[in-house]
């Protein structure tokens, strides 16, 4: 779906995204994790066809971006972080006159349910909160059934219950077979979402790979557990795949005197930190 090759690009002399190269598959959510400045909206800029001036090859569904024409626009859908909305139109004011520029679009009020804002479709959207706006925007980006979506902090400014939904309409998308590139510092819900997450810091590719594997790859393998001995508390660790040859474990958990037990493993923060030096939040 997106093959990148050696993209480089700078707003002045001194490189913004310097020599990068991944591939996107068809049908799966990739995320792009990175904290503020480290280059992502730029990323998706130029993978949207915004910037057109950059280096090296960039093809998202078979057409190298600076050679798109509007028809390339049919084809995605993007949720920018900040809603470019009408605020002096009403929610289904903003969704008819968006749905008019694409030769498809979907059941406006349809999607107003789907998250909540059936009830608020005739109010202006200047009246309306910034997690009510990010809703609005989200499904904007769906109205005209992209194959390809992008996403830029889809959930910021949204309470759980809201965020759930947005989460849920994801993976719901990915169901339907849409390939999704999610822009986000969110750690959470890049594990929680992604099927492989890719860091970017100072314009460069740090690391790409499944979260799980990110994860296991620095000490999820280990579990700490703890026990009362003589009167005391006491921790110990093991590995996950030796928990069957630790006489000390097996017994605990026979004669059930198990205090606690869990694993050590990371965030994708830690793991961030410990690659980059860096936080993403």
């Amino acid at each position: 779906m997106i093959h990148v090759n050696e993209l480089s690009f700078s707003y002045t002399k001194r490189p913004f995204i310097e020599s990068m190269s991944f591939d996107v598959k068809s049908g799966e959510i990739f995320g792009f994790l990175g904290p503020s400045g480290a280059g992502k909206s730029t990323l998706q800029k130029i993978l949207t066809g915004l910037i057109m001036e950059y280096r090296g090859s960039v093809t998202v569904n078979g057409v190298e971006i600076r050679h798109h024409n509007n028809s390339f626009y049919e084809q995605i859908g993007v949720d920018f972080e900040f809603p470019s909305l009408y605020e002096k139109l009403t929610a289904r004011e903003n969704l008819r006159f968006f749905g008019s520029l694409y030769q498809k679009c979907g059941s406006i009020d349809s999607f107003l349910s789907r998250v909540g804002l059936l009830p608020d479709a005739n109010k202006k959207v200047s009246d309306f909160s910034k997690g009510m706006k990010s809703r609005l925007n989200f499904i904007k980006a769906l109205l005209h059934d992209p194959a390809l979506l992008f996403l830029d902090e889809p959930t910021s400014g949204l309470d759980p219950s809201n965020a759930k939904i947005m989460k849920d309409m994801i993976l719901a998308e990915k169901e339907k077979g849409k390939t999704i590139i999610l822009t986000t510092h969110n750690m959470f819900d890049a594990t929680e979402l992604c099927d492989r997450v890719a860091f970017i810091t100072d314009g460069k590719l740090c690391a790409l790979d499944t979260p799980h594997n990110l994860i296991m790859s620095k000490g999820a393998s280990k579990i700490w557990y703890t026990y009362s001995c003589e009167g005391k508390e006491k921790q110990t660790e093991t590995f996950l795949n030796k928990t069957g040859e630790d006489a000390v474990l097996q017994n605990l958990i026979r004669d059930n005197q198990l205090l606690s037990i869990h694993s050590s493993e990371p965030t994708l923060n830690d793991i961030f930190v410990e690659l980059t030096g860096r936080r993403l939040q």
